[in-house]
């Protein structure tokens, strides 16, 4: 019923989209000579500003045709290196461009797509051959393609990594902080010549009672019986994955927007100012971040559940009793993938101490092999995107893979 629900509302928004688009292309026409007076362009950004906040949404592209490196640029090819049925490892391979350390970004499976990381990849791909784990919306995904929890998760790293070639680098951003330790843990266990060499972890839960914040609190606050009732719904029989059960993405989004509710008011308001103003810039600027945000896909019940039960309720990876397969995780395991650390001061997702608790449990590391970085004046979607995270930010991260073999 939830799931139905949303989708009457979403059909019945994309018809008042469509509506204020056009009322809004109409007031802003030169041909119309009520364009001219003081209120039209009031009502026109009013107009444009419920569009944009209403309109349906797909899965975003990354968009990258061409890039600069070492000043001349170049084509941008994105290709499919392997292909799971809930996730692909795409590459953008650079044309003409041999080497460069190669380097997994691993895109978080939180509500939203890999594109949410378009900002990270741009800044890496001049420097270095890089891939991204691209997940699947599970409402897309065929019941009859199995399941996918976060075992499910620590396997797809694993082989995307085997499938890349010994050397690689592997970069998590927030939620996949955890399995992509149990994923490096478990091959350095294993030998596994494909381990990485290095792992930068940068906003993730490693130990969520370290400052825990509001997303933590949520978690403690409900027994897991309560978001297996409340917050799991099944896929309408409209969708390739009809009858799945997903924690939907619509869902995720409601909760990110609420807990920051004053701030997302105050950023369409100083949109619909920017429209007013004809400050076209400031407007697109905050309208391509919201395009990203509020695109928004499902998860499967198994890994979300999974999820809140391992890493925000018992908190199994610091206390040494994380289990991959049946096999305990010991971090001790780590003796040659260095770890780096990164979290932002402004962080109210994962709070300051939760991703540095990677290099405390590593017990087995050297402390040569183990690097804490902590970005002034950010906040979690600054670790990855804007002018900190290239300017500042991403050079500790090439800094890392340069000194241990990039």
């Amino acid at each position: 019923m939830l799931y139905d629900a949303y989708e009457m509302q979403r059909s019945l928004l994309a018809g008042a989209s469509t509506l204020a688009n056009i009322g809004a292309g109409w007031l802003q026409n030169p041909v119309n000579p009520f364009a001219y007076n003081g209120v039209s362009p009031i009502f026109a950004s009013a107009l444009d500003v419920f569009a944009h906040a209403s309109a349906p949404r797909g899965k975003p592209e990354f968009g990258f045709d061409r890039i600069i490196v070492n000043g001349r640029e170049v084509a941008v090819h994105e290709e499919i290196a392997l292909r799971r049925p809930f996730g692909q490892l795409k590459h953008f391979r650079r044309e003409g461009v041999e080497g460069g350390p190669k380097l997994l970004i691993v895109a978080p499976m939180s509500g939203h797509y890999a594109t949410l990381l378009r900002g990270t990849v741009e800044r890496m791909l001049p420097g270095h051959d890089v891939y991204i784990t691209d997940w699947r919306d599970a409402k897309l995904v065929p019941t009859d393609q199995g399941r996918f929890d976060l075992d499910d998760y620590i396997d797809y790293l694993i082989g995307f990594l085997e499938h890349i070639g010994p050397g690689a680098h592997m970069l998590a951003v927030c939620q996949p902080s955890v399995p992509a330790y149990a994923a490096a843990a478990a091959m350095s266990r294993d030998k596994n010549p494909a381990r990485p060499r290095s792992l930068t972890m940068m906003g993730g839960p490693i130990d969520t009672r370290k400052a825990p914040t509001a997303v933590n609190t949520v978690a403690t606050d409900h027994p897991h019986s309560w978001f297996q009732r409340n917050l799991i719904a099944t896929v309408p029989y409209s969708y390739p994955g009809s009858g799945r059960a997903v924690y939907p993405g619509f869902m995720q989004l409601a909760g990110f927007m609420a807990m920051n509710l004053n701030d997302h008011l105050t950023s369409h308001w100083e949109m619909f100012k920017h429209l007013v103003q004809g400050d076209g810039e400031s407007a697109d600027s905050t309208k391509g971040f919201y395009e990203e945000y509020r695109s928004v896909c499902d998860m499967t019940a198994e890994f979300y559940l999974q999820t809140v039960d391992v890493v925000f309720q018992r908190h199994l990876l610091p206390k040494g009793e994380f289990e991959h397969r049946g096999v305990t995780i010991d971090p001790g395991a780590l003796k040659d993938v260095a770890l780096l650390a990164i979290e932002g001061e402004r962080d109210d997702i994962s709070g300051i101490g939760q991703t540095r608790a990677a290099l405390d449990i590593s017990t087995g590391l050297p402390a040569k092999l183990k690097k804490y970085h902590l970005a002034r004046g950010v906040g979690h979607y600054g670790i990855f995107n804007g002018s900190k995270w290239r300017e500042q930010i991403a050079p500790v991260v090439e800094d890392w893979i340069r000194t241990h073999g990039g």
